[in-house]
């Protein structure tokens, strides 16, 4: 990577499979000034080839991805090569990545102050950082863990807290997320962009069509559980599973 001359932005791209955490990531990159967003993939070798043909200062980018994973994609970065931010739900990697060389690692869902936060390390690491040291904005304390996802409903993003959510229903392509405080939440999503963005230990999957908050049951009778006063069935498939998450918290 060139150096990056005293406050100039920072020239990034983002690539990610999934619409909905680039749209996420996109919305963030507008909101900091040090940064210029050049560019934004679904698709890794698209992003790839950009990055070989435009100067580019940082990618911000997923590991699991059709074609070819994050980790591959940075093996292939010309040379000198971009900072890599790894944005990802699978904290396994984290190791490997550094091993990359990667400037930091974000765990999907990814709060807004932790993304400000490697933007910093970023400025930091750049030539020149010392210059503008006085000018540039603090770096945030470590960020607490993450209460909330994003999702798509309708045309805008919607905060979605998990403390809010009783349960959620698969509805073909959709689903159906249903809460304490905003009511039914209807969003173009699968279940399993869901199951790795949700707190693990707080919620069970308990049937193909069901993810319930634990904290949220009423009671377990017969398999089923019920929520919000509504019974859901437990199905076969999860049923080992649920009881052990229930025991292992406590709750059975």
């Amino acid at each position: 990577m060139e150096p990056t001359p005293p406050g100039r932005k920072l020239r990034c791209v983002l690539i990610d499979d999934e619409p909905l955490a680039l749209d996420v990531l996109a919305s963030y990159c507008a909101q900091v000034p040090q940064l210029e967003l050049c560019g934004q993939f679904h698709d890794a070798l698209q992003g790839l080839a950009f990055v070989q043909d435009h100067p580019v200062d940082v990618v911000f980018l997923d590991i699991h991805m059709p074609r070819i994973t994050g980790l591959q994609f940075v093996q292939l970065l010309p040379q000198p090569a971009p900072r890599v931010v790894f944005t990802t739900a699978y904290a396994q990697y984290a190791v490997q990545s550094y091993e990359l060389s990667a400037a930091d690692y974000l765990l999907k869902p990814i709060a807004f102050e932790r993304f400000l936060q490697a933007v910093g390390k970023l400025r930091a690491a750049a030539p020149g950082a010392a210059a503008v040291a006085a000018s540039a904005p603090p770096a945030p304390a470590a960020a607490a863990a993450p209460e909330a996802m994003f999702v798509k409903n309708e045309h805008r993003l919607q905060r979605v807290a998990f403390d809010d959510i009783l349960y959620i229903e698969g509805m073909k392509e959709y689903l159906m997320i249903y809460t304490a405080e905003n009511g039914r939440i209807l969003t173009l999503q699968s279940f399993r962009r869901v199951e790795e963005v949700l707190p693990p230990g707080r919620f069970a999957r308990i049937h193909k069509s069901y993810i319930v908050a634990l904290n949220r049951i009423e009671h377990v009778e017969r398999g089923k559980v019920q929520l919000a006063g509504r019974l859901l069935p437990i199905g076969d498939t999860y049923r080992d599973a649920f009881n052990q998450l229930l025991k292992a918290y406590n709750l059975l």
